[in-house]
């Protein structure tokens, strides 16, 4: 599962990694949870960042009964479960991330936070869905959800799943609507593990109230009585 991550680039490198205009202020976000509003980009207007909710937007979630658990899709079977086969075919969108969170077990109590990002520290997409929903007043909203795969070795040392990052070139044809859906289906596996890192943050993540620069930094691992401990 892929339950947080951070965008903690600005609007500027925004617009010129993915050559879209963003017509809203944007600022960098650390930490980044289910319901919140982020930008994407999405095959209907892949030239402008649209801002939707992550998984389910806080009034729909209020007056239905859905968890919000459902923050991610399985890239194995997007293309056939019912829930998700028409958003797979004609609203895919990318969520631009330059990092996600994870964390490892250790003991019945005790996880400790990962961030994971590309060796370089460059601005990357994760493959997403996109759908609508009407809220009670009537009003439209759209939630996105984010596409998991089995893990890289980078990742398998912490968590069993990570999500699907895309390449540049991949992410063109992701939000091309004439791509062959075997096509889509092959850009759907874990992501080069020479090109990442993995590394210990600072157990501020655990809380989405937390947002700000010290949750991206790299710290040593402690345990939940604030020991270190000595692990890779």
């Amino acid at each position: 599962m892929c339950g947080r991550y951070s965008l903690s680039k600005s609007k500027i490198d925004l617009e010129e990694r993915f050559q879209a205009e963003m017509l809203t202020d944007f600022k960098p976000r650390y930490n980044i949870a289910p319901t919140q509003l982020v930008p994407v980009i999405t095959s209907q207007s892949p030239k402008g960042f649209s801002f939707f909710y992550w998984g389910i937007t806080p009034d729909f979630g209020k007056n239905k009964p859905v968890s919000q658990k459902l923050i991610n899709a399985k890239a194995e079977s997007v293309h056939e479960k019912a829930s998700f086969k028409s958003s797979f075919k004609q609203r895919r969108c990318i969520i631009p991330a330059d990092g996600f969170y994870e964390w490892k077990r250790l003991g019945k109590k005790t996880k400790i936070p990962y961030r994971f990002t590309l060796r370089d520290d460059e601005l990357f997409a994760f493959a997403g869905i996109w759908e609508e929903y009407e809220n009670v007043n009537g009003d439209t909203q759209h939630t996105f959800l984010i596409l998991t795969t089995t893990p890289n070795e980078v990742v398998s040392e912490v968590h069993d799943r990570m999500p699907v990052i895309l390449s540049k070139e991949m992410e063109k044809k992701w939000l091309d609507k004439y791509t062959e859906e075997k096509e889509l289906l092959e850009m759907l596996h874990p992501y080069d593990p020479d090109r990442m890192v993995g590394f210990t943050v600072s157990p501020l993540v655990n809380s989405v109230h937390n947002d700000s620069p010290a949750i991206i930094r790299k710290t040593s691992p402690m345990d939940q009585f604030g020991n270190y401990t000595l692990f890779g």
